[in-house]
């Protein structure tokens, strides 16, 4: 999704208070916090801390997922992402990328003493099509070969198991889980172990697609919980992002990018 110049207005005025940057600081620190965490963090009353959130999620800046009577809040990192290949990234990306690494570098050598936590990934994104059209991306093994370079096969009922077989004639099975939840075309929950490691037995993460029609686009978020480290929440933060603008590109054009885009973000992270 490209911003316009109205979209980018909204979102440097959203980052101009400095109560909102916080907020936005404390999501950094740990997504996917409800409204009383975030309050509490931040000793805000609930009101001052609503109007806030809400102008940070018109601004696309975070998001919202449903968990029962529970709302989560997540930073989007789509419009950051705008403002960063807009303004930056064409004039000095490696010197910066040099400096972002030695600071991060230090940072978590800091916070190597402190509490493990299970990293969650979301991501959002907007697709002019139909929610049928989408849950169709989302489940058909011959769409999802072409915009994903695996076909996903399954009869998509909740309790059956899911495959990510590669379509290079070897039947290769990169990736398998189990249905949790589908409800065409709204929402589809999945378990999701890419058995990196054989022989541990720690728990398969979680992605979970909602789909949101509003009149001819549609709302695609995408939620992967239970990560087992830092280092695969960098491996998804890399892969969603390409995939879901293969589908994007499949669906609005009826081709898929000419370049696999998961290529390019293994060469620039």
């Amino acid at each position: 999704m490209t911003f316009d110049a109205t979209q980018m207005d909204v979102v440097f005025k959203a980052l101009a208070d400095p109560t909102r940057r916080l907020l936005l600081d404390r999501l950094r620190e740990h997504n996917g916090q409800t409204l009383r965490e975030l309050c509490e963090r931040l000793n805000m009353a609930r009101q001052s801390a609503t109007q806030h959130l809400d102008v940070l999620e018109r601004a696309g800046l975070v998001t919202v997922v449903r968990r029962g009577r529970e709302r989560l809040h997540y930073l989007n990192p789509v419009p950051i992402h705008e403002i960063e290949q807009r303004w930056i990234a064409e004039f000095d990306r490696p010197r910066l990328h040099a400096i972002s690494a030695i600071k991060n570098q230090a940072e978590e050598h800091a916070m190597s003493d402190g509490p493990a936590s299970v990293p969650t990934y979301v991501y959002v994104t907007y697709i002019r099509a139909s929610a049928e059209q989408v849950w169709q991306a989302l489940t058909s093994a011959d769409l999802t070969a072409r915009y994903w370079g695996h076909a996903n096969v399954s009869d998509w009922q909740p309790g059956s198991t899911w495959e990510h077989r590669r379509v290079d004639g070897s039947g290769a099975v990169d990736v398998a889980g189990r249905v949790i939840e589908a409800t065409p075309p709204m929402r589809l929950a999945i378990t999701f172990d890419d058995a990196a490691a054989p022989g541990t037995t720690r728990e398969a993460s979680v992605v979970t697609f909602v789909v949101e029609p509003h009149q001819d686009i549609v709302r695609l978020t995408v939620t992967h919980e239970k990560l087992a480290d830092q280092t695969a929440l960098d491996a998804v933060s890399h892969g969603w992002p390409a995939v879901l603008a293969n589908l994007k590109s499949l669906l609005e054009t009826g081709d898929v990018l000419p370049q696999a885009p998961w290529e390019m973000s293994h060469e620039h992270a």
